[in-house]
């Protein structure tokens, strides 16, 4: 299971967490206020709901402290941070579509480019010295086989994985002028699951563009079939192989990075993921059996900038942060038909 921090180190924080109403993100906040840190929110709430918040506060027995803008614009985030006067930051906010970034790539420069400078000048001028940033996977692109260590080469094949690798490069470079500077990356796979009481999870707003929630949209009627991209890949089935994280673990790593940064200087880069890759069929027929139903399913042509096989060595960061995945595909597919069927149209059913 995800290493408990406070037992690393009996801190307690003021976390600023952007995207913090997201679906990882709203996850991490929770664990953070059930950790005992206080935590403030800035999020524009574009791909998100302030009910997650609110429900959130309800599962902790307090609520985050919130502002709705985008980490983009200055003013409001200097003022956030002024009143505030955070410890550290979390940094979710972004896009975050493969398929969408091809389409319009320059929004993801805009957006993701753009909301970090203003992060990272917002921290200096308010002696902020510690941030824990959201990157991926994607970062590793098709340089080289899996399982990828924080080692593996990097180049990203899509607009939306060459954000990330620019603003770890930014983070690099920021870390290096300024030896205050204590940054955490972490480059994670494929976030599943929901929490186990079906209050918070994944709700993309449209389209999903991840598999299990169009899977679960699937499975309750609300889609007619799940597309599979690409079944000619050089893998078991012929379908994508990923590595497949539950949220739940994703966050506490989270806690983990911001744990062990409280003792330790510079630049540091995490895998998070759990080592054993699974296939699109895999997790379709895991949720079928979760949701006790046959899901319809369609192979259609590979989608732009996907590889075959993506999946971790979490070697490092189960050695430095003490930290390991310990949540099943079965467990995410309980939790996600939980969440879904509580919540069929998601937080919009508030």
């Amino acid at each position: 299971m995800g290493a408990n921090p406070l037992e690393r180190n009996p801190i307690v924080m003021r976390v600023l967490v952007t995207g913090g109403a997201g679906y990882i993100g709203s996850h991490t906040v929770l664990a953070l206020l059930e950790t005992g840190h206080d935590v403030l929110v800035v999020d524009d709430l574009s791909n998100s709901s302030a009910e997650a918040l609110r429900r959130v506060g309800e599962l902790a027995g307090r609520e985050p402290e919130f502002v709705e803008a985008n980490v983009r614009d200055a003013e409001a985030l200097d003022a956030a941070f002024a009143r505030f006067t955070p410890d550290a930051v979390i940094h979710f906010a972004g896009r975050k579509a493969v398929g969408e970034s091809t389409q319009i790539p320059l929004t993801y420069y805009r957006e993701n480019l753009g909301s970090t400078l203003t992060l990272l000048e917002a921290m200096s001028d308010h002696d902020c010295h510690t941030i824990v940033f959201s990157s991926s996977a994607t970062v590793y692109g098709d340089l080289s086989e899996p399982p990828f260590t924080e080692h593996s080469p990097t180049g990203a094949t899509n607009p939306y994985g060459r954000t990330k690798h620019m603003i770890e490069q930014m983070l690099a470079d920021a870390s290096a002028a300024d030896p205050s500077l204590r940054v955490g990356v972490l480059r994670y796979f494929n976030p599943i699951g929901a929490h186990p009481s079906g209050r918070i999870g994944e709700d993309p707003k449209g389209i999903p563009n991840n598999l299990l929630p169009f899977v679960a949209q699937v499975a309750s009627g609300r889609r007619e079939k799940q597309l599979v991209f690409g079944d000619d890949y050089p893998t078991g089935d012929g379908t994508g192989l990923r590595d497949y994280i539950h949220v739940v673990d994703l966050a506490a790593g989270h806690l983990a990075a911001l744990a062990y940064l409280i003792d330790h200087d510079g630049y540091h880069v995490w895998n998070l993921g759990t080592g054993r890759p699974q296939s699109v069929l895999d997790i379709i027929h895991a949720y079928e059996a979760a949701a006790g139903v046959q899901i319809p399913y369609e192979i259609v042509a590979r989608r732009p900038g996907d590889v075959a096989a993506s999946f971790a060595d979490v070697t490092l960061a189960h050695d430095e942060l003490g930290w390991a995945a310990g949540k099943s595909i079965a467990e995410a597919c309980e939790d996600t038909f939980r969440w879904q069927a509580a919540n069929p149209n998601g937080f919009a059913d508030a």
